[in-house]
């Protein structure tokens, strides 16, 4: 995976984009309305049928000095899925840009399914 290096005047520092998506994923979880899995990991829904490749609810692309990251999730049956995603963008972005020092310009949300509780 790409590493990032956000600078430092005492040295470098590089941070593995596997980093990155355990501290994005960790933010999502924290999210009240995002349905997890029982080790409290983002739910995922199986891939469609005749698919053979299951997409990983987190992805990070690293472009220039900024990271953009992509969620999957599934939201919980009772809560606004426009409210719980916002939510879910702006705790993302704050937590790896607090965490790492990365700037991240971008979290994308893409919600794939609702879900009882």
């Amino acid at each position: 995976m790409d590493n990032i290096n956000p600078g430092s005047a005492a040295g470098s520092l590089k941070v593995s984009a596997n980093v990155l998506v355990s501290i994005a994923e960790t933010a999502a979880a924290e999210v009240e309305g995002v349905a997890l899995n029982s080790k409290n990991g983002l739910a995922v829904v199986g891939g469609a049928p005749f698919s053979s490749k299951i997409i990983p609810p987190i992805r990070v692309k690293i472009n220039s000095e900024a990271a953009v990251i992509d969620i999957s999730i599934v939201t919980e049956l009772g809560h606004k899925a426009y409210e719980v995603a916002k939510a879910v963008q702006d705790h993302v972005k704050s937590a790896v840009q607090n965490m790492t020092g990365i700037a991240v310009s971008k979290v994308n949300v893409k919600i794939v399914g609702i879900t009882g509780k």
